[in-house]
């Protein structure tokens, strides 16, 4: 049997509007509930569950990798609700993308702060 990953417990304070916020930006279908999770699901067969947790948890990185397409469809809906976002995980280039890799990337942050990332080129995949 191969190894792969499932999926992932996403801690948040509002699972609801954090599950249906990923999935807008993504232009994934709406989450579904299983158990007391919120599951956003993707393409590859991982899932992304999100889970209440009203205290302090860290801060996590998800970084999805998408289409050219996707990546327009997400940038678009990042600029339409006037979201901060950055070409660096440093923050340091705000309001552009990447071209690493011969790709394109940005950052920006759901409601809980997590680092959120969309990229079209795996790291590593050259130009």
């Amino acid at each position: 049997m191969t190894v792969q990953l499932n999926h992932t417990i996403v801690w948040c304070r509002d699972q609801q509007k954090s599950a249906n916020f990923l999935a807008e930006m993504l232009g994934r279908p709406a989450p579904k509930r299983f158990a007391h999770f919120h599951v956003v699901d993707v393409d590859n067969g991982v899932s992304l569950d999100f889970s209440e947790d009203r205290s302090d948890f860290s801060i996590q990185h998800y970084a999805f990798l998408v289409s050219e397409e996707a990546f327009d469809g997400i940038l678009g809906r990042i600029k339409d609700k006037g979201l901060e976002f950055w070409a660096d995980p440093g923050r340091s280039q705000p309001g552009e993308i990447n071209h690493n890799d011969g790709g394109r990337g940005v950052y920006f942050l759901d409601p809980d702060g997590h680092f959120l990332e969309a990229i079209t080129r795996p790291y590593g995949s050259g130009a």
